[in-house]
């Protein structure tokens, strides 16, 4: 859900990484505010402590950073829009209950959601190191050319994912 200053309680939010804690803290709802991102928690409905959270933006990817494979069947355009997850944290509290894999989800399914409205071509992710890096290759997003810590998965390949019933098809 969309973060709320009013309903969540970041200031007992800590994920353990300086950088991550600080920016729900003190800069999150700025950023809503100038709308430079969105913020999505994972809260507990009672008391609003934030389990984790992440952020999602526009942003774009340059042809020459993606593998020449990906870019074979795209058309010659000087760059391709991207959704980029800013941010992705789980507090120490929750460590270990898959909080990770659910944030990671739900961005990749809103990803999929804004790129029926909007052109989307991929979801990019700066890996803040080796380890968060190598959490994002299991949902299938691959290295950029020059730098194994910037991500990227297709729209199409989450649709793939996350695949959409038929019309008449029953949803669990």
């Amino acid at each position: 859900m969309p973060l709320d200053r009013e309903r969540h309680d970041r200031s007992a939010f800590g994920c353990g990484e300086v950088s991550l804690d600080r920016y729900l803290h003190q800069q999150a709802t700025q950023d809503i505010r100038r709308q430079l991102c969105a913020v999505y928690v994972l809260a507990e409905r009672s008391s609003g402590r934030i389990g984790g959270y992440y952020t999602l933006s526009a942003s774009s990817i340059l042809p020459a950073q993606l593998p020449a494979l990906t870019t074979k069947r795209l058309p010659r355009y000087d760059s391709y829009p991207a959704t980029l997850i800013g941010r992705l944290a789980v507090d120490d509290a929750f460590q270990g209950m898959r909080f990770g894999s659910w944030l990671v989800n739900d961005a990749l399914s809103r990803s999929v959601q804004i790129s029926k409205r909007l052109g989307v071509h991929a979801m990019v992710v700066d890996a803040l190191n080796d380890r968060a890096a190598a959490f994002y290759r299991r949902f299938g997003f691959s290295a950029f050319v020059e730098d194994e810590r910037r991500l990227f998965i297709t729209i199409a390949d989450v649709r793939s994912l996350f695949p959409t019933p038929r019309p008449g098809a029953e949803t669990p």
